[in-house]
């Protein structure tokens, strides 16, 4: 490990030696509401880990998927070089990059649904609290999450006093792009009546792109793929343009009725996807893609054949299309390098070389209304109604080979609303809790996916496109019943009855490629593949589903919680939108519906306050799943497959103020999952395997020390994380090359309040030592001779200055 870490914990264990500790902690208790009640995290009898807004801002959580550092158990995935980040909880994970599939984690915001995966990244401001809820959550939920799910609370208008603050930060990544960001986040709420108040916030983030961009360097310029495809390529990535607000009412026309309203819009306007190249090269064994390997130095073959020679000019893998030495090479154009000769020239660091690459190239937009009515009925039963409407848009690019070679591009495009619609009714007795309710939903989800020929590419210009509509309706009565036993013992009983119905149609050809910033444009042109193109396909399903919770609790002591239970989780099957290589490779249109998933979760726990500003919280779950959703992601394309899988697996969460001003949180997950049966490809001769999930590391691990002491103009405190995460693959097929390797991330930050608690300055380095963490990647080893891969930001240094009123 390098010296600078060492030396920042040797500063703060100085700091926490010298000081007198009179300030106050940040670890406050946390109310959540889980299972649909306002409850003390201690008394919610689920593994969860919650934040308040002051925590996340202390820990410097920025965007949603950020908090996944600081809860056991929680990792990220998805796709789009991380511009399309999603949870993966406990191992399950889903990283196909067609919108139309839903994640099995769920995310919701103030209580609505976001159905679109690319919505779970999103700005991070004017928070109040986020619960991570991990396992079957299919009961209480209005959306059958088998993993777990994501719920983050906005600060609500209050009828108390006006209040808001302005936050202004400043950082600068640590490149050759030297690249800076700007951020400036506000919000202020007032009282207009005493029936009717307001707060409005919003979030603006201004990044320079920090992935150094060197284009043409490396480019073989005499070989085929060696032009470029059109202006303003070579541009450096990673930029981000971001605004996002949030405006938000409260009336309140009685003593017992409630009506919250709020409308929330966000725009982001990003480069192509950040990701890298690494030269990888696959191993043939009689005719058959067995595995992919880093490039060897002196390497020049296309792919390794087992029996001798080179097989690279064969149809290796089944992808249908494009395959390796489909260029008529007969070696890789320099040793080493992926098939045009390109090696990218430092590595994992932030410099690379890539055509594709265009500022201001991607865009996404989202824009909803939430309206929530709460009335108490008397007797201990209170109504609620949420209704949620969004609407989604976007189209993001990436360059597939990530080098200077004009190959292809692959873009991912959505145009989606979803409509949520609860009503629920809870009560209690002296010895009863109970929660009933009904919940509907409607996604209307047209995508546009595909491949890019740009301009003086290989086979351009044209867009091998796949365009989807898939239109869900979902309707479910659910329940839940807690009964006191005992003083000491209770029991939860919860079920959930859907109906689930879809309509899928898609159509899968060419279209003529117009610019570098549309796609999918005019009509299919046919026959472009033999006489059947395009390929359409439509298809109507309607599907009665069940989840169901039974658990005990047992409570021997106030300082005591013990819980066991078992959860049956489902989630719907649904429809593939594969590009044209895997729709050919994997069968046609045997390939595009896949049926539900459904897990059985056993798992016990318990949440223990050793002292008073002490908590110890830990569980042990095994999951037997039927039927996992796995993404088998094969050549330059992927579906989703159905295999069983299992799960075993253990968390623990300590936090504690064992000192006034000193704050430790320390946290575990370790896991052993195992997806069966998988094939190397759809109809290999080969015998299936038993995988790791993707996206999935076995081990976790976070430390944090925060320590805050009193001055003569307020306070000072300073603070450092570190986080450890094990080895994961990012391919189903769990290759050699696929993988992300473990890695270490360290963050330091020294902060002052003043006295009054109105003035706060931050000054914060994150990724102190400059870790390369994985984040994304794909294998393309038959594609272009490489794999595309994607790492979190590089170290940054940052300033910040906040005013409350």
């Amino acid at each position: 490990m390098k010296k600078t870490p060492l030396i920042t914990f040797a500063l703060l264990g100085l700091a926490l030696a010298v000081q007198q500790a009179t300030a106050a902690s940040i670890l406050e208790e946390v109310l959540v509401t889980a299972q649909k009640r306002e409850q003390s995290l201690q008394d919610v009898p689920i593994a969860i880990t919650a934040f308040t807004g002051a925590q996340m801002s202390a820990l410097g959580i920025t965007k949603s998927v950020d908090i996944a550092a600081f809860s056991p158990g929680v990792h990220i995935s998805g796709n789009l070089a991380g511009q399309n980040t999603q949870f993966s909880i406990r191992g399950v994970t889903q990283n196909d990059f067609n919108d139309i599939i839903e994640a099995p984690n769920a995310v919701y915001l103030d209580e609505g649904y976001l159905a679109v995966a690319q919505a779970q990244t999103f700005a991070v401001f004017d928070i109040d609290r986020v619960e991570i809820l991990k396992g079957p959550q299919g009961t209480l939920f209005g959306r059958n999450a088998t993993g777990g799910l994501v719920h983050y609370l906005s600060n609500k208008p209050n009828f108390d006093d006006n209040n808001g603050y302005v936050d202004v930060g400043m950082g600068r990544y640590d490149t050759d792009a030297n690249a800076n960001r700007t951020t400036v986040e506000a919000a202020y709420g007032a009282v207009l009546s005493d029936k009717v108040a307001a707060r409005a916030a919003f979030r603006y983030n201004k990044q320079d792109g920090y992935l150094k961009n060197l284009y043409p360097e490396g480019a073989f310029t005499a070989a085929p793929g060696g032009t470029s495809p059109g202006e303003g390529a070579g541009a450096d990535l990673g930029d981000d343009d971001t605004f996002a607000g949030r405006l938000a009412f409260a009336f309140q026309p009685s003593d017992d009725t409630r009506i919250d309203v709020s409308m929330n819009y966000a725009t982001s306007e990003v480069g192509t996807g950040p990701y890298q190249s690494k030269s990888t090269i696959g191993i043939v064994e009689n005719g058959e893609l067995i595995n992919v390997i880093d490039t060897p130095a002196d390497e020049t073959r296309l792919t390794i054949d087992t029996a001798g020679g080179d097989g690279g000019a064969d149809l290796i893998d089944g992808d249908g299309f494009l395959p390796g030495g489909g260029y008529g090479f007969d070696a890789r154009l320099a040793p080493g390098g992926d098939f045009f000769g390109y090696l990218d020239p430092d590595g994992d660091d932030f410099t690379f070389s890539s055509d594709f690459a265009f500022a201001d190239q991607g865009s996404t937009d989202t824009k909803g209304i939430n309206v929530r009515v709460e009335r108490d009925l008397g007797n201990g039963t209170v109504f609620t109604s949420v209704t949620d409407y969004k609407d989604y848009e976007k189209l993001l690019f990436i360059d597939v080979d990530s080098g200077p070679g004009n190959q292809l591009a692959n873009y991912a495009g959505v145009d989606a609303t979803s409509v949520t619609q609860e009503f629920r009714l809870n009560g209690e007795t002296d010895d009863m809790r109970w929660v009933t309710g009904f919940f509907y939903l409607n996604i209307d989800n047209q995508s546009d996916n595909g491949l890019k020929a740009p301009a003086n590419s290989l086979i351009g210009p044209l867009d091998i496109g796949v365009v989807a509509d898939l239109q869900t309706d979902s309707y479910s009565l659910f329940g839940q019943l807690d009964y006191d036993i005992s003083d000491t013992l209770s029991a939860t009983f919860g079920m959930r009855v859907i109906r689930e119905e879809k309509d899928f149609d898609v159509g899968i050809g060419f279209f003529p490629s117009l610019s570098n910033h549309t796609v999918n444009q005019g009509e299919f042109i046919p026959n472009a593949v033999g006489a059947g193109s395009p390929y359409f396909y439509d298809n109507s399903t309607s599907d009665t589903l069940w989840a169901a919770k039974a658990q005990l609790d047992w409570r021997p002591s106030d300082d005591l919680l013990l819980y066991a239970g078992v959860n049956r989780g489902v989630k719907a099957g649904s429809f593939n939108a594969p590009l044209l290589g895997s729709y050919l490779g994997s069968g046609g249109d045997a390939a595009i519906d896949y049926g539900e998933e459904i897990l059985l979760a056993y798992e016990g726990g318990f949440k223990m306050s050793l002292t008073e500003n002490t908590r110890l919280n830990g569980s042990v779950f095994y999951y037997d799943y039927s039927d996992y959703q796995a993404f088998l992601f094969v050549g330059v394309g992927g579906v989703v497959i159905n295999a069983d899988a299992d799960n075993i697996g253990m968390e623990l969460e300590l936090q504690s103020s064992p000192t006034d001003g000193l704050d430790v949180i320390l946290s575990m997950s370790y896991f052993d999952a195992t997806v069966k049966d998988i094939p190397l490809r759809s109809g290999s001769p080969l015998p299936p395997r038993d995988v790791d999930p993707t996206y999935a590391p076995e081990l976790q691990m976070t430390g944090l020390l925060r320590y805050e002491w009193p001055i003569s103009s307020g306070s000072l405190a300073i603070q450092g994380d570190i986080s450890y995460s094990d080895e994961y693959y990012y391919n189903l097929r769990n290759f050699d090359a696929d993988k992300f390797d473990s890695y270490v991330m360290l963050n330091s930050q020294l902060s002052w309040m003043s006295t009054d608690g109105l003035w706060q300055a931050t000054l914060a380095v994150r990724n102190l030592t400059d870790e390369r963490a994985g984040v994304q990647g794909f294998d393309l080893a038959t594609l272009c001779g490489c794999n595309e891969v994607s790492y979190r930001d590089p170290r940054s240094f940052n300033i910040g200055i906040r005013r409350d009123f």
